[in-house]
């Protein structure tokens, strides 16, 4: 049995500030009585999903007019009694009638709490509960479409499907291996091996669409590199859209790294100018080289702008070269002036998708959405009706599943006994089982709710 459950908890479920709207959701089983303990008349004799008018009250005196909404279990958001009190949206009468629920009996929820609740309530497996989350903190659109694909249990019937279809397999060897008279196992092994083909190729497919999920909801970790006076800090201003980074024609003039989420048609960067690249005495330029090399050696994708008006240095070439097994674009920077360098020099050095560029006159940006999109999506940034996996949690769970069915396609290959299979197959089947929360561990649980916000 879990603690907790029998408390009855209370949260402010909407953004901290002023709003036209704040709402106190109080969730368990004597959410009713104590909603009437702050209001001038009950609302515990209430018909479930009513909304009634009343009166918040302290003391006989009145703190605001509010709507409250009265859900009975299960048809919650946790599926527990639930009551929502819905208030004027001013920072501190919220504040006060929060205090009043608190006062009447109602602990402080916790952090994710609410959805921990549904979780362990039934109303939504793991990955579904994960998925509210995402919802709220997608920075793009195609991150607030796959999550919420995953919130309406997309990825939850999949994983369902491919345990099921696990579970009858170790269920079928299992019988045999009890019951031999009633069971024949001959031929099995090679019926098997059909079978897994299916079931590995479905979750390759998750592992695959994995990667470009991950991207999608997190951003592309997307460093600017070149030596300095390049133009990566105008770089940096042109896709941002504002003047974020410090522009002269002083060479060293960015010390430190500097970091911006942005969104380009469609994708997500998470975009970090960086120090210019280059052998210097100075102790603090030096620290600023150091980090944008750390700063590259995390990144997902390196932009490296290369200043065409001037012939390519030996440090340039150093550090195109050591960019060659990575996914990078090469920015031709200042084509508005005498080029020194050439496009087809630069692309036969690197293999990399060179791309001629004016950060003065805002020309190439099609090109590098365009690239971009090329190296991280196949040209195409869709989420259609495929299941996105956009967790690493669940990418590391699939891939440790694949391996647990690898390992029975071996041991059909070695010729092992029946019982060698039915013990990766149950590997597989408990793995699945940590996506949705059947098979997890309690801290496992407790450390995904702690990245909730209060209140959800």
């Amino acid at each position: 049995m879990r603690l907790g459950l029998t408390d009855t908890i209370a949260a402010v479920s909407t953004a901290p500030g002023e709003s036209g709207i704040g709402i106190i959701r109080i969730s368990g089983e004597d959410s009713f009585l104590i909603a009437d303990k702050v209001l001038d008349r009950k609302i515990s004799d209430k018909e479930t999903h009513t909304i009634h008018f009343r009166h918040a009250v302290k003391e006989g005196r009145v703190l605001d007019e509010v709507l409250v909404s009265v859900m009975r279990a299960p048809r919650s958001y946790t599926g527990e009694n639930t009551a929502e009190i819905n208030c004027h949206g001013g920072t501190l009468v919220v504040q006060q009638v929060l205090e009043e629920v608190l006062r009447a009996g109602a602990r402080l929820a916790e952090p994710g709490e609410l959805t921990k609740r549904a979780f362990l309530n039934g109303k939504k497996d793991l990955s579904q509960a994960e998925a509210v989350m995402d919802v709220i903190q997608a920075k793009n659109r195609l991150a607030l479409e796959a999550a919420e694909q995953q919130l309406s249990g997309g990825l939850s019937a999949e994983i369902r499907s491919l345990r099921d279809a696990i579970l009858d397999e170790t269920a079928w060897i299992e019988a045999a291996l009890d019951d031999p008279e009633h069971y024949d196992l001959s031929g099995y092994p090679e019926e098997l091996k059909g079978k897994l083909t299916g079931l590995t190729g479905r979750i390759e497919k998750l592992i695959r669409n994995a990667d470009s999920g991950i991207v999608i909801k997190e951003g592309i970790r997307t460093v600017i590199l070149g030596r300095p006076n390049a133009g990566k800090s105008s770089l940096m201003n042109l896709i941002a859209g504002t003047d974020r980074a410090i522009v002269t024609d002083i060479a060293g003039t960015t010390r430190d790294t500097l970091t911006e989420h942005i969104r380009l048609s469609g994708l997500s960067l998470n975009l970090t100018d960086t120090a210019g690249i280059r052998d210097t005495s100075d102790p603090v330029e030096k620290l600023g080289v150091e980090k944008a090399r750390q700063a590259a050696e995390q990144a997902d994708l390196i932009l490296c702008v290369i200043d065409g008006s001037e012939p390519v240095t030996e440090e340039e070439w150093k550090l195109l070269d050591s960019t060659r097994s990575r996914k990078a674009i090469v920015l031709l920077n200042k084509s508005d002036l005498e080029q020194k360098v050439t496009e087809e020099e630069l692309r036969k050095r690197t293999d990399h998708p060179v791309i001629l560029f004016s950060a003065k006159e805002k020309k190439g940006m099609d090109e590098l959405e365009k690239c971009i999109r090329e190296l991280f999506f196949s040209g195409e940034i869709s989420i259609n009706e495929q299941i996105c996996v956009t967790s690493t949690r669940h990418k590391e769970a699939l891939e440790k599943a694949l391996a647990s069915l690898r390992m029975v396609g071996k041991s059909i290959e070695e010729g092992m006994p029946e019982d060698f299979f039915s013990i990766d197959l149950q590997d597989a089947y408990e793995t699945l089982g940590v996506i949705t929360g059947e098979t997890v561990e309690d801290d496992v649980i407790a450390r995904i709710f702690e990245r909730f916000c209060t209140g959800k």
